[in-house]
């Protein structure tokens, strides 16, 4: 481990952290990639008096968020730990992959090879390295936000003793369904979804459908060549996940066309929001490997999932809907092979994607009897209805792990922990040692 300089924020000692770790765990004399941590610590406190809080990002293929002081839940955390900010392998800070970084790895099976170590399993195992050269040995508090409550719930099935308590927001896995699974009970969600935002905005019906059509006659080309087709203009729809998602599209979508020499044209203004919104520049790991996170049947393949299950849901398929005069539905947390095809940022790693979807030999993610034997105080949030994780699977999973305590709200949608920070994770904080 490195530590570098340490510098300060309003109310906040931050100091970055660096460590080398196996890329394969089973390999630990083989090749090693570096990891980035940040430590957040209250000014005026010893940070060595305070337990250790590690925090798992949602995703995959996020970083740590980048704070500014105490914002967030991050002001409620600081009151009594020290925070650890973890980049992920593949993200941020962390050996970072993407389309310019991958290549290095060789031929796109080389890369395929290369990623299928980048998911929660080893995740957990990084965590653990650097548990036991920062802490001494002690066990500390994870606190994990959609993907981060995946590989918190692998955290418990693999390595409990690592655990002081186990806090999960909006990211309890089913410890069983497949991918197929998995989007089977997520597009009845993103119907849902859509039909509450026409139902508070009924005005987006037709402008939903007006850009449609008129993206079916002309594919827009997006700031940094993203080819804007109906079907990416569908993807829209995760932003129907958030607290204030709906009304942003909303927003998005009534400033859509504007007045030109050639008739209504999509606007400058709608095509740079609609671009910062579906680009996977910033993370592409999340198209990457995102079905490969529900991947566990060795002798199983995700396929693509996404799509074939898609087929079975005939309100999403937009040429239907325009031909026979219905909204338009979004789709939401899924990806698709054409992503690959429109996004710049994804296009070189397409063969790679390929090769993913095709892999067999992925490894179960978790311990169903361990967790059921579980020690470890856990609390999670689960939220009502929620688009990306979906709600009767949380159930199910919060039943089948020993002393899991639920708090099942409607008052946030997914990112409750950033809308809601503090108050979420004093609630959680307040289950396990209550459980405790």
């Amino acid at each position: 481990m490195t530590a570098e300089r340490t510098y300060r924020q309003p109310g906040v000692v931050l100091t970055d952290h660096r460590f080398t770790v196996p890329l394969d765990h089973s390999r630990p004399d083989g090749e090693r990639i570096e990891l980035y941590a940040r430590e957040v610590v209250a000014a005026g406190r010893d940070p060595e008096a305070l337990p250790w809080m590690l925090y798992l990002e949602g995703g995959p293929g996020f970083g740590a968020r980048r704070f500014t002081g105490r914002q967030a839940w991050l002001d409620r955390a600081l009151t009594d730990h020290r925070v650890l900010l973890l980049d992920q392998r593949g993200t941020g800070r962390s050996t970072p992959l993407n389309r310019q970084t991958l290549p290095l790895r060789g031929t796109p099976e080389q890369q395929a090879a290369y990623l299928a170590h980048f998911r929660a399993d080893s995740i957990v195992r990084d965590a653990e390295a650097i548990r036991r050269v920062l802490t001494g040995g002690a066990p500390w508090t994870v606190l994990g936000q959609s993907f981060g409550g995946f590989c918190t719930t692998h955290y418990l099935s693999t390595a409990p003793e690592g655990l002081a308590a186990a806090l999960i927001a909006g990211g309890l896995p089913s410890l069983d369904a497949t991918a197929d699974e998995v989007y089977a009970a997520a597009y009845p969600r993103m119907r849902r979804k859509n039909l509450a935002h026409y139902a508070r905005y009924p005005m987006d019906v037709e402008r939903a459908r007006r850009i449609a059509a008129h993206l079916a006659e002309r594919p827009a080309e997006l700031p940094g060549g993203y080819l804007l087709t109906v079907e990416a203009f569908q993807s829209l729809g995760i932003m129907l996940g958030g607290g204030d998602g709906s009304h942003q599209l909303h927003y998005l979508l009534e400033d859509a066309f504007v007045p030109s020499t050639a008739g209504p044209v999509l606007s400058d203004a709608f095509l740079e929001g609609v671009h910062q919104r579906l680009s996977f520049a910033g993370h592409p790991l999340y198209a990457v490997l995102h079905e490969a996170i529900y991947a566990q049947d060795p002798a199983a393949p995700t396929a693509w999932a996404a799509e074939r299950v898609r087929a079975d849901h005939a309100g999403f398929d937009a040429a239907k809907a325009l031909a026979g005069g219905e909204p338009l539905l979004f789709t939401g947390e899924t990806i698709h092979p054409w992503h690959f095809a429109v996004d710049p940022a994804l296009a070189p790693l397409r063969e790679t994607a390929e090769l993913l979807a095709a892999r067999t030999g992925w490894g179960p993610l978790y311990d169903p009897e361990r967790l059921a034997a579980n020690e470890v105080p856990v609390a999670a949030a689960v939220y009502h209805d929620d688009m990306y994780v979906d709600t009767a699977h949380s159930l199910a999973t919060a039943a089948a792990v020993r002393g899991l305590r639920t708090w099942v709200t409607d008052e946030f949608e997914h990112d409750g922990i950033r809308a809601g920070g503090p108050r979420v994770l004093n609630r959680l904080l307040s289950l396990t040692r209550d459980e405790a």
